[in-house]
């Protein structure tokens, strides 16, 4: 095909960063194409060159960064193709066509703005630059382009700063500042990775709906063969900075002909996968828990079946007043409203729901981090029933060690000025367990049984991968030998190989050692990978709950069908339902059957017994046989 047909010709574009030993191939002699008005999604893992080619389109790659090739873009406004790759990186040619008619999403929108300056005037920046509008023309052209991307108040966000919006919202108004030149190509690194996949379906419903109202094209940059299906018409998959494969994308995902697309694709857990069957991450990690913690370092059970017992927890949070100490105060926040349920020895127990839904202050208040407003947890342990809200001294000092915690961002949970070994053996110093030479010999078995090597025990966090950290934070977790443990979003940072190795590893881990888990996550295909049985929680309450098997095939909750409808899957067959999952919350509640809405009053809803473990938030005259149909 000629350049001419093409919007974008990238031919053999070379990128590599110069060391003190020699240099990084972030890009090897790479050639591909996007097409006018299409969407072409380039694939691979984190590491693989995606995000330095999608910089080097833009000529905003570090100025050390050695380039070569050509990168001819064959703008319809413009006159003759212009190769980006010679053109001076701060140019005036290149800074007309630079936000201008390619725009660029960036994969995490708060660093991408500056926290200085109004929402609005980022934005308008664009057209001050661009065009020659008058301020009025600018504002009122803006604030059209954020109401164009979702915003019910346009006018309110245009003066509001980017810390007051949520990731989401961010992540609309970067859409919204790429968008505002009308672009002839749109660059979105990884636009939704670290966002819910609730608000990730928004997101790509009006990526799509944008993309073919304005006709313009599209490079999708992301890991998530489930978000290309459903969004690419063309599939270029790259690994260690080549190209692999590359094809439509019918092509790419009936047929795929390269070993590292089927991995990519195998190691995406999905709803028809059976009870027991792994994960096929890329590369496997050896776990080695023999003799390691064992049923020694495992404490023993308790006097019931129930490991963790909560009852009516609620959390209120006072928002700040408005306006100053005179100004009004806002009402209050409900973050969790009386939530019950049970965490059975040796079981995991998913919950799930979108960020916001009171999932994280639930977990603190489990590890005491946040005080409870009201109710009771009982923690059924080794040494006994213990009042998890009331412990107090050597109590509490034990219950620390007994439940543990994996955070959800592997970078700022390690800290950056110990090692390894002072990580994962803070927890022992503290809690006095073992002599140094001890302490020492355990670090390196649990470093070991996580897949990592007794050497990494003398290095810094930084110099170790998101999988990798993901994994110290496991092995630290471990140290104590708690009788549960608790992830928060453990692999939401994660793209989808490693995302497999990780998940492997806890199922490899908790059958070893017989730990029991509560794990939280958005993503369902992953809780039904993971999870014994799962809760759903929306607005501070557990709306469903049930055993895996029936929350995967017979949800009852309409919020429950929301979340299953907006997990990517790699498969064509079965795209995102945009229709469903794409609804904002506050729509989708107001197309709830009568079953499931309050009506201003919290408690007409009730849990309904369904059989078999299974219960559902509903009206307390709702019919059970009627929440099924």
């Amino acid at each position: 095909m000629s350049v001419n047909t093409d919007l974008l010709s990238v031919e053999t574009l070379k990128v590599s960063f110069p060391l003190m030993q020699g240099k990084i191939e972030a890009v090897r002699s790479l050639s591909m194409r996007v097409a006018p008005g299409r969407v072409t999604a380039l694939v691979g893992e984190s590491g693989s060159g995606k995000s330095v080619l999608g910089r080097s389109i833009m000529g905003i790659e570090a100025d050390y960064a050695e380039v070569s090739g050509r990168v001819i873009f064959n703008d319809p406004q413009g006159a003759v193709p212009v190769d980006l790759v010679s053109l001076p990186r701060n140019g005036r040619q290149i800074r007309q066509i630079r936000g201008n008619r390619i725009g660029m999403i960036f994969q995490e929108p708060m660093t991408s703005f500056s926290p200085l300056h109004t929402i609005g005037n980022q934005i308008e920046e664009v057209l001050r630059i661009h065009s020659v509008m008058s301020s009025a023309e600018r504002r009122e052209r803006s604030e059209e382009m954020l109401g164009l991307v979702g915003f019910d108040n346009p006018a309110r966000v245009f003066d509001m700063y980017p810390f007051e919006l949520s990731g989401g919202m961010r992540q609309r108004a970067m859409i919204a500042m790429a968008l505002i030149g009308n672009p002839a190509l749109l660059i979105a690194d990884e636009p939704t990775t670290a966002l819910d996949v609730t608000i990730q379906a928004q997101i790509l419903k009006l990526l799509k709906e944008l993309q073919e109202k304005i006709g313009m094209a599209m490079l999708l940059i992301t890991h998530d063969l489930g978000v290309v299906a459903s969004m690419a018409d063309e599939v270029v998959v790259m690994y260690r900075g080549e190209v692999m494969e590359s094809g439509s994308v019918e092509e790419i995902f009936r047929n795929p002909s390269h070993p590292y697309t089927k991995g990519l694709m195998a190691a995406v857990p999905g709803f028809d996968m059976e009870r027991g069957e792994r994960l096929k991450p890329l590369r496997e990690i050896n776990v080695d828990a023999s003799g390691l913690l064992g049923k020694r370092l495992c404490p023993a059970t308790g006097t019931s079946d129930v490991l963790l017992s909560v009852r009516n927890v609620s959390k209120t949070f006072k928002p700040k007043r408005s306006g100053g100490l005179f100004g009004n105060a806002a009402p209050p926040i409900r973050a969790v409203h009386d939530v019950s349920f049970d965490v059975r020895h040796g079981e995991t127990l998913g919950l799930v729901g979108e960020s916001g839904c009171g999932k994280t202050t639930l977990s603190k208040i489990l590890m005491r981090g946040v005080t409870a407003d009201e109710g009771v947890v009982t923690y059924d342990g080794a040494a006994g029933q213990i009042d998890v809200l009331k412990a107090e001294g050597e109590t509490l000092h034990d219950l620390r060690a007994s439940i543990q915690m994996v955070f959800q961002d592997p970078v700022s949970s390690l800290s950056p000025r110990m090692t390894v070994r002072g990580i994962i053996g803070e927890p022992l110093e503290i809690h006095r367990r073992g002599t140094d030479r001890e302490r020492l010999e355990l670090s390196k078995r649990l470093v070991e049984s996580v897949g990592l090597p007794g050497s990494a025990l003398g290095r810094y966090p930084h110099s170790f991968s998101g999988g990798q950290r993901q994994r110290i934070g496991i092995a630290r977790a471990l140290a104590l030998g708690p009788g549960l443990m608790i992830f928060d979003e453990p692999v939401s940072a994660l793209d989808v190989s490693v995302q497999a190795q990780v998940l492997n590893l806890l199922k490899d881990l908790k059958g070893e050692l017989g730990l029991t888990y509560l794990f939280i996550s958005h993503n369902l295909a992953v809780v039904n990978y993971m999870a014994d049985r799962v809760a759903v929680m929306y607005a501070g309450r557990i709306v469903e709950i049930a055993p895996c098997e029936a929350i995967m095939r017979n949800p009852v909750h309409p919020y429950t069908r929301k979340l299953i409808a907006a997990v990517p899957l790699p498969d064509l067959d079965r795209p995102i339902d945009f229709e469903t999952a794409g609804q904002t919350s506050t729509s989708a509640k107001g197309a709830w059957a009568r079953h499931f809405l309050d009506d201003g009053d919290p408690d007409a809803l009730t849990h309904i017994d369904l059989g078999g473990g299974h219960y559902v938030l509903a009206r307390r005259n709702a019919d059970a046989g009627e929440l099924r149909s």
